[in-house]
Order: C-alpha cells, then structure tokens, then sequence
C-alpha cells in the first residue's frame, strides 16, 4: 500500500514539471488552425465582413464628392398650341401656329459648389477615419483574445495533467478505502479537490469557447485557433523607452476616434461657410423663342432671374452652423483630454503588471519547481502528510492559473497602450 502511494504521488509531483514542455493548445481538436499573431493579422485584413463592409461606405463617401461636383441640368420647357380657332386646327406648330419654347440654367454664386465639393470631401474623410478607428478596436480585442487563448491553453494543460493523474490517484484510493485500509476522510479530501479542479477548469474552457468564438467569427473562420506564441513574441512585449509626453503627442497624432472629432469640426467650420453662401441668391439664366406670340414674330430673348433676400436670408441655418462649430470644438477637445488620460493610465497599468511580473514570475515558478523535486522525498520521510500534500497540489494548481492570468494580463495592457496610442509600439 505504501508504495502504491508513493507511485501515485510522485507521478503527480513530476507531471507539472513535465508539463511545461507540452505545446500549447493540445487539447484543442486535430484540425485546429495553427496561427501566429502576424498570421492572425493577415487573415483578419482580408476575412473580416466588418471592414470589408465600411469599405463600401467609403466608396460611397467619395462618390459623394462626384455628386456634389456635377452642375445642376438646364431646363427645357416647351409651349405648343393646343387649337387655332382661326384655321380650326389642332396642336397648329406650323409656320401660322404658335410654339414658344424655353431653357435655363441655374448658375450658383458665392462659391456654393466648391463649398459643397470641400463639405462633401471632409465627410469622406471622416469616414476613413472611422474605418481606421473601426480596425484599431477589432484589432485590439483580436490580439487580447487570441494571447488569451494562448494562455488559457496553457493552463489547461496544467489542468489536464493534474487531473488525470488525480483521478487515477482517486480511484487507488477507492480500492483501498473498499479494503479498509485509508480512512473515508482521506477519500472525500481528494474527491473534493478532483471536483475543485473539474469546476476550475470548466470555468477556464467557458471563457476558452467564449473567446474562440470571438477570434474566430473575427478571422472569418470555421475551425478552432491554435494561437502558435514564441518566447521571442513575449519579450517583445517592454516598457517604451519615449517619455510620457511623447507617447501623449504621439497618441494626439495618431488617434483615428481623434482625428475624426477633428474632421466633425471641420465639417462643421464648412458647413458654416456654406450656409452664409446660402444666403446669396442664385442666378438663373435662360433665352426664350416665341413663334407668334410676341410682339414680333420668331421673338428670341434672354432671362435672368434671381431671388431677392427680403424675408429668407439663411438667419436660421447660419446660426445653427454658428452653434455647431463651437459644439463640436468643445467635444474635440473633451476627446484630446480624453486621449490624454488615456495614455497615462495605459502607462500606469503597464508598469504595474511590469513589476508585479519581474517580482514573481522567477522566484515564484523556481520555488515551485524546487516544491515539486522535494516533495516526494519528503513524504517518503514522513515530513509531508497526506492532507499536505493535497493542499500543496491544490495551490500548485491555482498558482499557475493565477501566474498565466497574469501573464496575459501582461500582453493586454501593452496591446491596450497600442490602441490607446494608436500605433504598434512593440513590433
């Protein structure tokens, strides 16, 4: 019996230390797509339907452009006579008939139709600068989940090894529990941490499915992502080296949400020019040609009309363009004293998780793995109960759940001092 258990045991003392050699992701299904980040970069550029989908809005923004540099059609207007009641003919166009035709044309003053030209071309550009925005979130949130699967696959591995060698250890002790020779408490202590364990990992594969889903339906794809994650990759992963202000003016040059609340005040700048131009009146020109019903015959003449700005001078629109010039200042700058604090608080996180990771990671996993080469020696010796040793197993486990969190953690906030700054600080 005894040195049943002692088998038993050592094997789940060596299995975490084996563990760290396993590839991530083996228990993901054999046909897996194995990806690396740059990989996962290119396919999401050329699947993903939301982007293909705001690419459509932009050729629509420029089509916008051709339609507001196009003139307006001249208008033709015809005038036939309907009965001569003279010569008793009907629709009488002939040389003792009437027909008066007429066209005009609408000419624009004060620069309308560049105006609208250069309205039309800053809407447009909003619009890229939305799509920009549109890729710097999608990218993020692909980045976060695909290192969160990467991590989480890791410590299911941990898992995975752990519980399969604490069921075979469960069911040694259930044979020796039915033959009287372990006591029920001891029993129950292992099945309780086995349902621990089970629970903890379900928990790890809900958050797993729910950020599969998300990578996948990002990547257009239909089979499960197997994230391929190299040390190299990680150490990428460092303080920038730029001063704050720096990253700050950097994050006010790049921001794509920023530059599109500077676009709304441009916008709103032009439209404000516009609507003062509104207030000119228009000028339509036209010519006339009269076969009988002038006081001449074939009488050709020339119009020119236009409005005359007594009641309608714009007053209503221009002030609301006024309005909306300093609405959309203000908001421009709430959003560069947003992007602001942003970045700072981004800094903040990322020194944080910096220490805490350079403060534990080497002596906490050395020590561990010292616990784990000493442990069997010492139950041997009787120095380590039993209920000991399952504790010790049991904060093992949640150590390296707790460790790879935090090593995601890790990669999360510098990809968020990436999207905050709007450029890829760590290629």
């Amino acid at each position: 019996m005894r040195f049943l258990l002692l088998v038993v045991f050592s094997l789940i003392c060596l299995l975490p230390a084996r563990a760290r050699h396993q590839p991530a992701g083996t228990s993901l299904p054999p046909d897996s797509l194995s990806l690396t980040l740059r990989q996962a970069d290119s396919l999401f550029l050329k699947n993903n339907l939301l982007l293909l989908a705001e690419r459509f809005r932009i050729d629509a923004g420029r089509a916008q452009i051709l339609q507001a540099s196009l003139y307006d059609n001249p208008t033709v207007s015809v005038e036939l006579s309907t009965y001569n009641g003279e010569t008793r003919q009907v629709l009488d166009v002939g040389r003792q008939g009437q027909k008066i035709v007429s066209i005009n044309q609408l000419l624009y003053t004060a620069g309308k139709r560049n105006k609208r030209i250069a309205l039309a071309s800053e809407a447009a550009q909003l619009t890229e600068f939305e799509l920009l925005d549109l890729l710097r979130g999608l990218r993020f949130e692909l980045r976060s989940r695909f290192y969160a699967i990467h991590f989480q696959q890791l410590t299911l591995n941990r898992f995975d090894q752990q519980l399969g060698t604490l069921q075979t250890t469960v069911a040694a002790y259930e044979t020796q529990y039915n033959r009287n020779n372990v006591s029920l408490r001891e029993l129950l202590r292992l099945k309780a941490l086995l349902f621990q364990l089970n629970n903890d990992r379900t928990d790890i594969l809900f958050q797993l499915a729910d950020d599969q889903r998300a990578l996948r339906t990002l990547l257009f794809v239909d089979q499960p992502i197997r994230p391929l994650v190299s040390d190299q990759t990680l150490s990428r992963y460092r303080i920038p080296t730029q001063p704050d202000d720096s990253l700050r003016q950097m994050a006010q040059r790049n921001r794509p949400d920023l530059k599109a609340s500077e676009s709304l005040t441009r916008q709103a700048e032009l439209n404000y020019s516009l609507q003062r131009a509104l207030a000119v009146p228009d000028v339509r020109v036209g010519g006339t040609y009269d076969q009988t019903g002038s006081y001449i015959q074939n009488y050709v003449g020339v119009s020119v009309s236009t409005d005359i700005p007594v009641f309608n001078r714009n007053q209503g629109a221009i002030r609301a363009a006024r309005s909306q010039i300093g609405y959309q200042t203000q908001l421009q700058r709430q959003k560069a004293n947003q992007v602001d604090n942003e970045v700072a608080t981004a800094l903040e996180k990322v020194r944080e998780v910096e220490r805490r990771v350079q403060g534990i990671e080497q002596s906490f996993s050395e020590q561990f793995d010292l616990l784990n080469r000493g442990v069997v020696i010492s139950f041997q010796k009787g120095n380590v109960t039993l209920l000991e040793f399952v504790d010790l197993i049991e904060a093992y486990t949640d150590s390296i759940r707790q460790l790879n969190r935090l090593k995601a953690d890790r990669v999360g906030a510098y990809e968020e001092l990436n999207y905050l700054i709007g450029n890829d600080l760590f290629n």
